[in-house]
């Protein structure tokens, strides 16, 4: 009583206790509550305004072409209008954070509860057997269908979609049964928000270390290369001309990511590949990670953290064959369809799981701005694009949710396919000419992406048993949707007919990519396991993480394998071979005369990459198909390749009109190729610069 009294008469500072009797929180609590509010929602703010910023400079690019602008004009203007942006969505922000009482810290929303025993309705016992069923026996037959059991494709194809089928049966009894059985995903903690904040920065730094230098490299960081120099956007040829020739038919000038490159790296004044790999790929590992960790969140209905971390050692420990995930997550991320399939795959389920529970006008926003951001990084958007919302929009049909479904159609691809349609009424017909037309079937479509062996099972379980795993009602609906599309998909004759009606077999071995394949890789470690207790439980998962790993650590291939054609550096590096990259500089450093650059492929390969100044020879075979394989164009170009690689000795009668031809004022060979260093001077070239090995290398040039 004597403190009581004490307190009671001690004198002098005036009382904050609010009137309403609420006792005030001391400031050091506000302030680490508005910082635990910021990490919580930092993986949002991040990865939304991306994709936001990113929308509204592919707008502005398309817009450009009326303008005739210069990338570096539209740049600054993208720049100005993104400050403005952001100032209002801070004014709006704090507006809202006023509204707010202050009664509770924002960082301590609960963790996402564990749904119960009884969670899930108790429906047909008999279905349920049947989907775990048929989904393990489409699992195991389609893993080993690539190994050396012989097994008719159509088990895991006819298994996989019963299995599909009983899946999105099961999951819209439970959705038609309501009332509503959970409430929706809890907001992320300020904890697991800063777990994968740390883990998107260190996916980040470790871009810096790994190179894998692709063939198409050439062309996209080429075309940024190019832009960078130029501050011009080539609307036609620039590998072959200095944009005379048609452009490929197979890329029309939707994309905006190169141009991007180019311009920011033309307005800060740094080389464009040094733009690319050192700037601008860690930002896009750390947001495709984000968006990973976004969308497993919101999916997964227990163990966020675990099954985001199983997602992430997925990517990076199933690597090596060439369509697998993990080599377009962060090794081709530049390529604009690699921030596709990593980033942009998952917030389009997020958006649409956001959009199909709450209708907000923010989601439809959003679906908007990451339907823009698709087009503006791949052309590949507008294909699996419309798979993706198709798959999404029948699921929601199922239950009654057609308005919701038409909505969300329109709102993802209205501009993928109207500027695909625009560019073609102006530029003309698409040709598949010069692209990859080898034709990929089901099975071996299978095999490319979701692999064979143990990591195939891994990924069949995942793909088929996905929406019997994922948080109920709208995550379970949409992966249910999304494993029925696959499956019909991977029946045999259905890719076919699609490669027949619609000539796109160049891209249909990617359909794999619609679905979100990493999260549900990670939702298999939520299994709920029968325990007596939740310790038990979280036990079982973490053991079921390990073991998840651990089958990707012995039976796949890592990322930074030489096996996943990678090099790991001591330092960062640009994504080239280092002894190609430095020769390219020295030929591009030496007295040259004008006209083309003739050298072994490797380096006419590499050359584009470095700078745009030496046009050379054949910047790559594979596009020759673009200007007809029997023109005297294509098949100058690789006669005198095969003598710059010295896998062919032609006369010096068959090399001189073909240099007439085309131009060719320079000639550099390895020192090895003796027949081309004792040939060119009799074809009127004369010898000017010699480089030491490694790479040792003489060039010869046009006399006179």
């Amino acid at each position: 009583m004597a403190n009581v009294d004490s307190i009671a008469v001690a004198p002098a500072e005036p009382d904050p206790t609010p009137r309403s009797g609420q006792a005030p929180r001391p400031s050091r609590a506000r302030g680490l509550s508005r910082v635990g509010a910021l990490v919580a929602h930092a993986p949002a703010v991040l990865t939304d305004g991306a994709v936001i910023a990113f929308a509204l400079f592919t707008v502005l690019y398309h817009l450009a072409f009326l303008g005739d602008l210069r990338p570096s004009v539209t740049f600054r203007i993208w720049l100005v209008a993104c400050v403005v942006l952001a100032v209002v969505a801070v004014l709006r922000a704090r507006r809202r954070a006023g509204t707010r009482t202050d009664s509770a810290p924002t960082d301590s929303a609960p963790a996402a509860p564990e749904e119960p025993d009884g969670a899930r309705p108790a429906t047909d016992r008999r279905l349920l057997i049947g989907v775990l069923v048929a989904a393990v026996v489409a699992a195991v037959s389609a893993g080993a269908a690539g190994t050396s059991i012989d097994l008719t494709w159509w088990i895991p194809a006819v298994a996989g979609l019963l299995a599909a089928v009983g899946g999105l049966l099961l999951v819209r009894q439970a959705w038609l049964r309501g009332p509503v059985p959970a409430p929706a995903a809890p907001a992320p903690t300020a904890a697991q928000s800063a777990y994968a904040l740390v883990v998107s920065v260190l996916v980040g730094i470790s871009s810096f270390f790994m190179a894998r230098n692709t063939p198409d490299d050439v062309y996209y960081v080429g075309k940024s290369v190019w832009i960078a120099e130029r501050d011009l956007i080539p609307l036609n040829d620039f590998l072959f001309s200095e944009n005379v020739l048609p452009a490929m038919g197979s890329q029309p000038p939707i994309p905006s990511i190169e141009v991007f490159d180019g311009a920011f790296a033309n307005v800060v004044g740094i080389h464009a590949s040094s733009a690319l790999w050192y700037v601008l790929l860690p930002i896009m590992a750390m947001l495709a990670a984000l968006a990973l960790w976004r969308l497993t969140h919101r999916w997964a209905p227990r163990r966020v953290l675990l099954a985001f971390t199983v997602a992430i050692a997925y990517l990076y420990l199933v690597a090596g064959d060439d369509a697998a995930l993990g080599t377009f997550h962060l090794l081709r991320l530049h390529e604009g369809k690699g921030m596709f399939v990593s980033a942009v795959i998952p917030l389009m389920w997020l958006y649409l799981t956001e959009w199909f529970d709450t209708r907000s006008r923010r989601s439809l926003v959003l679906i908007v701005a990451l339907s823009i951001t698709a087009i503006g990084l791949t052309n590949t958007a507008a294909i699996i694009l419309p798979m993706l919302v198709g798959a999404a929009g029948f699921a929601m049909l199922l239950v009654g949710r057609w308005k919701a479904a038409v909505v969300a159609a329109v709102a993802a691809l209205a501009y993928p396919i109207g500027s695909l349609v625009v560019s073609r009424l102006v530029l003309g017909g698409m040709t598949a000419t010069g692209a990859d037309d080898a034709f990929f079937d089901a099975a071996y479509t299978y095999r490319r992406t979701l692999l064979f062996g143990v990591v195939g099972v891994i990924s069949g379980l995942a793909l088929w048993c996905g929406a019997l795993l994922a948080r109920r009602r709208t995550p379970a609906l949409l992966a249910a949707g999304a494993a029925l599309a696959l499956s019909v998909l991977f029946v045999p004759g259905v890719l076919e007919v699609l490669s027949a009606l619609s000539g796109i077999s160049v891209v249909l071995w990617r359909v794999p990519w619609l679905l979100a394949l990493p999260t549900l890789i990670g939702l298999l470690c939520t299994v709920r396991v029968p325990a007596p207790s939740r310790a038990l439980r979280r036990a079982a998962s973490g053991g079921i993480a390990v073991l998840l790993v651990a089958s990707f650590a012995v039976f796949a291939t890592p990322m930074w394998s030489s096996k996943s054609w990678v090099e790991v550096h001591p330092r960062p590096t640009w994504k080239l071979p280092q002894q190609r990259q430095a020769i390219a500089f020295w030929i591009k450093g030496l007295d040259r005369p004008e006209g083309l650059l003739l050298a072994p492929k490797t380096i006419m390969r590499t050359t584009p990459i470095v700078t745009s100044e030496v046009r050379v020879v054949l910047p790559r075979d594979f596009y020759l198909v673009e200007y007809d394989l029997n023109s005297q164009f294509a098949k100058d170009r690789l006669l005198l390749s095969e003598f710059a690689d010295g896998t062919a000795s032609p006369t010096p009668a068959e090399l001189t009109p073909a240099l007439d031809r085309l131009d060719v004022g320079t000639i550099c060979v390895y020192n090895g190729n003796r027949y081309a260093r004792d040939t060119a001077p009799k074809l009127g070239y004369q010898e000017f610069a010699k480089r030491p090995s490694p790479g040792g290398m003489t060039c010869f040039r046009r006399a006179g």
